[in-house]
């Protein structure tokens, strides 16, 4: 991980979008270890239970980190696809088109209850399962054909 964080300058663009700390863990070894998460399939409450949990952060270190109102997560976002997209563009061919590709699929909380702006969304796309609990995401893209490159999303509701 320490490679492709240093390939994509992951903890410039976090700096960059103003995602800084100025006492406790840093920024940077907070998004790396939550960023390490999904690839361990490990939520942040069974990390805190295993054998090591006192070398991490507290869980009100990392909620107030990732919650932090003055944090532009989009501009990270944005500003890390760029530099990716450039870095893809040079390994490709000069022929190939270059797309923007809007995107709006389901994202399913079917066993949520109690989720602000939670909806009845209707699946147009499948036949058995016409309604679902949830929103729907969506998402702008670059693509070159064989690349998808997530540029920024938002998660719309709808009234039930």
């Amino acid at each position: 991980m320490k490679n492709a964080f240093s390939e994509l300058g992951m903890f410039k663009h976090l700096r960059k979008a103003g995602i800084t700390k100025k006492f406790g863990f840093p920024a940077s070894y907070l998004f790396q270890l939550i960023f390490c998460l999904i690839f361990h399939h490990k939520s942040w409450f069974t990390l805190l239970q295993s054998k090591k949990s006192d070398c991490y952060p507290a869980k009100d270190a990392v909620y107030r980190f990732m919650n932090h109102s003055k944090f532009a997560w989009r501009r990270f976002l944005t500003s890390l696809s760029a530099y990716a997209i450039q870095k893809v563009d040079h390994l490709t061919d000069g022929k190939r088109p270059n797309v923007f590709i809007i995107d709006d699929s389901m994202f399913e909380r079917n066993r949520s209850k109690k989720v602000e702006l939670l909806a009845r969304c209707m699946d147009h796309s499948s036949l058995k399962n016409r309604f679902y609990k949830g929103f729907r995401m969506l998402t702008l893209g670059w693509s070159d054909g064989c690349t998808f490159m997530p540029l920024d999303f938002t998660l719309l509701s709808s009234t039930n």
